[in-house]
């Protein structure tokens, strides 16, 4: 079983990329051949500083590796380094329906929130199905947000087989039943684009945590748990004791926010400041993090290379 997931260099990840993929990459590595780039095309939908785009993306692959990343088991690749994800993107383009995109829920969202109308924002999910395909990966871990894009991949997937003979494999989504949409401090989910994120190694953690957005209920009263954006994060780093013990509190009354927050905190620090300095280790030796991607560039071309010599012969080139 192949299984690919990607994740964007556009910002500094957070909570909720680390729960919402990157633990579940991390689970599935035992489980099949594993696949992960750092989608660096994709961020220039919205990055348009070179500088800031390559930084972004060492960043990114330092945060995988120092997380729980294992490249003798995962290969990791920059997208741009298999320059053939582009030029599958276009042969996808042009069996692409206009409607089909224009349904997306995602462009919808990031017009909402004022993002420029770009066809690059628009086409995002012609791209990331050639991502997917170039690959024949039988699963692709999603959020729930990314679940419409999959299954356009699928619907591009059935439209090419259907033109061309069956060349690509039908990709299946993994979404995680125990991850739910995961708050961020303003109790929107998490997302860079809302700025409101809390960073896996966050100098800043603390002011965040503390800062998160809740009602006015006094301490004295009860509270219900479910739907409290700092109950929702603790569950992510706790145990279920824990977890059931702080809802627990929250019911009975006498316990405020400011408590159950210091608890957050103290969860975080727990799972992370061992993964924060095995990050200090691997910054000291940035030739060897090259030669991780550099490897891993030339495995993604290397699995690429069949698909793609079927597909060019498949549309006369």
């Amino acid at each position: 079983m192949r299984i690919l997931t990607g994740i964007q260099p556009s910002g500094k990840l957070h909570w909720g990329n680390y729960f919402g993929a990157m633990k579940s990459m991390f689970d599935l590595q035992e489980k099949g051949e594993n696949f992960m780039f750092i989608a660096n095309f994709h961020a220039m939908t919205t990055v348009r500083d070179g500088k800031a785009l390559r930084d972004a993306t060492k960043e990114v692959a330092l945060d995988y590796l120092a997380c729980g990343l294992d490249p003798n088991k995962t290969v990791m690749y920059r997208q741009s380094d298999v320059p053939e994800v582009q030029e599958l993107a276009w042969y996808l383009s042009c069996l692409t329906p206009m409607g089909l995109l224009e349904r997306c829920h995602s462009y919808k969202d990031k017009m909402a929130h004022g993002f420029e109308a770009t066809h690059g924002l628009f086409a995002y999910p012609v791209l990331m199905a050639a991502d997917i395909l170039i690959m024949n990966a039988d699963l692709v871990p999603v959020g729930k947000d990314q679940k419409q894009h999959l299954e356009v991949t699928r619907d591009l997937c059935q439209k090419f087989n259907n033109a061309y003979g069956e060349i690509f494999k039908m990709p299946d989504a993994y979404i995680p039943e125990t991850v739910a949409t995961i708050p961020g401090t303003d109790g929107q989910k998490m997302s860079k684009s809302y700025h409101n994120t809390i960073e896996l190694f966050d100098v800043s953690a603390k002011k965040k945590v503390m800062g998160i957005q809740t009602d006015s209920t006094p301490m004295e009263e009860p509270k219900e748990p479910e739907g409290n954006s700092v109950y929702e994060l603790y569950k992510l780093f706790a145990t279920k004791e824990e977890t059931e013990a702080m809802a627990a509190a929250f019911r009975a009354g006498g316990y405020g926010y400011g408590t159950a927050k210091k608890e957050l905190l103290n969860a975080y620090h727990r799972l992370f400041d061992p993964f924060k300095a095995r990050r200090d280790e691997l910054v000291k030796d940035p030739d060897a993090l090259e030669d991780i991607l550099q490897e891993g560039a030339k495995k993604a071309r290397a699995a690429a290379a069949p698909t793609m010599e079927k597909v060019r012969k498949a549309v006369g080139l």
